[in-house]
């Protein structure tokens, strides 16, 4: 099954230009269906949870502008996944007491993990658009499903990324190099880094140290000394913003300088970061990543309208790659619904199972199919360098807007 958004694409654009800026149809015309919204909004992790958020409020307003689904206006309902516990609660709370037909999230995978366990046993579909951990879609859950890349591409683009463009760029053989791989502890970061250390291996490369950390660690100091002490002169790092800030805080400090730092997401897409850090720090730091927004448009039809929706509604530019993998997730699902036979739990899941839709025809840049485990199929992640204080796409080199940069040797 294709849908007329990715079919009618200047028509589609148009609507959401509409929605943004609040020409569309009242929304007083239709009925309402409830949709959860289980995303960080507090806490720690509140600032990337809040543009994850706003992907999925922009769908919304695309898709209420152009009739609703089946006839009916989305309402989101917020529940704030503040931890793993409160996940919980809220999807509890989300599906007994509000009675969403669905829930949408939550780009935290330790959060989705948790709440995904309830929403499964209510028989409540959950599409998951933005958290990355293998665990996500491993444990056969019948209402689970995950339009975002995952771990495996995180790992596997970043390690590509280093042996194919970054190491010959530095003229150095890859299996030369020395590779320190550092992360969160969590799901998340034990998900990348576990694929990363595999992904090298496979192709013959030297990992010299391989350590986890808390995401709320304080102090970083001991994992940059033992980086140092052996000799790594490329450091993976996947982490979310604060340890991110962190880690190139006191490698500078400390006078630590690797060949390359390559991020996993998480911090390492975000603006605020380079904005805490400096532009001197982080210039010529890599991050793997969802698409990003300096990148060939050739290659993410609509992506700049999804930009000048974002700045209508918010009043802002978007902090990362999250708000724009939400929202063509979201998309995707929604307009799939609205294909489908209505809104009970089966009949959204048989929606979901029927997209089709190619790669090169949406914002991100990627497809949508799902496979046998509820996985999108098509999804993968882009390379990207701070350069001049803006994150800019240097890999693959057809969604690339510049070459890559390497350190002058001394």
């Amino acid at each position: 099954m294709k849908f007329a958004y990715w079919e009618e694409n200047m028509h589609i654009r148009h609507l959401l230009l509409s929605a943004a800026l609040g020409v569309a149809m009242a929304g007083s015309a239709l009925a309402d269906v409830k949709i959860g919204a289980l995303y960080p909004f507090s806490g720690p992790l509140a600032l990337l949870g809040d543009e994850s958020a706003r992907g999925l409020e922009i769908a919304v307003d695309q898709i209420n502008a152009s009739g609703g689904v089946h006839g009916e206006k989305v309402v989101l309902e917020r529940g704030d996944a503040v931890d793993n516990n409160q996940a919980i609660g809220e999807a509890r709370r989300l599906v007994s007491l509000v009675g969403v037909k669905a829930v949408f999230g939550t780009y935290s995978s330790a959060r989705v993990i948790a709440a995904s366990q309830v929403t499964d046993l209510a028989g409540i579909p959950y599409f998951e658009l933005g958290a990355v951990a293998d665990e996500v879609t491993s444990r056969n859950l019948k209402y689970l499903f995950r339009t975002n890349p995952t771990a495996l591409h995180m790992g596997r683009a970043a390690i590509d990324m280093l042996a194919e463009k970054i190491a010959p760029g530095l003229g150095k053989d890859p299996k030369d190099l020395k590779i320190g791989i550092i992360y969160e502890d969590s799901s998340y970061g034990t998900s990348v880094a576990g694929h990363e250390a595999a992904y090298a291996n496979e192709r013959g490369l030297t990992i010299v140290a391989k350590s986890g950390y808390p995401a709320n660690t304080v102090d970083m100091s001991s994992l940059v000394l033992e980086l140092q002490d052996k000799g790594a002169d490329v450091v993976l790092q996947t982490s979310y913003q604060n340890d991110s800030v962190l880690f190139l805080q006191q490698a500078h400090e400390a006078g630590y300088k690797p060949l390359a730092i390559i991020g996993g997401g998480g911090g390492y897409s975000m603006q605020p970061t380079a904005d805490a850090v400096g532009k001197d720090i982080i210039d010529g730091v890599y991050d793997v990543d969802f698409t990003q927004y300096a990148v060939n448009t050739e290659a993410t039809p609509g992506l700049a309208e999804f930009v000048a929706a974002y700045r209508a509604k918010y009043g802002a530019e978007p902090r990362s790659g999250h708000s724009l993998a939400n929202y063509m997730g979201a998309l995707a699902i929604l307009q799939a619904i609205d294909a489908g036979e209505g809104f009970e739990p089966d009949q959204i899941v048989a929606a979901a199972k029927a997209i089709d839709i190619p790669d090169g025809t949406t914002a991100t840049g990627f497809g949508v199919k799902f496979d046998e485990t509820h996985q999108n199929d098509r999804a993968w992640m882009m390379g990207m360098q701070w350069q001049d204080g803006k994150l800019v796409t240097v890999y693959p080199d057809k969604a690339a807007v510049a070459p890559m940069r390497f350190p002058v040797a001394n």
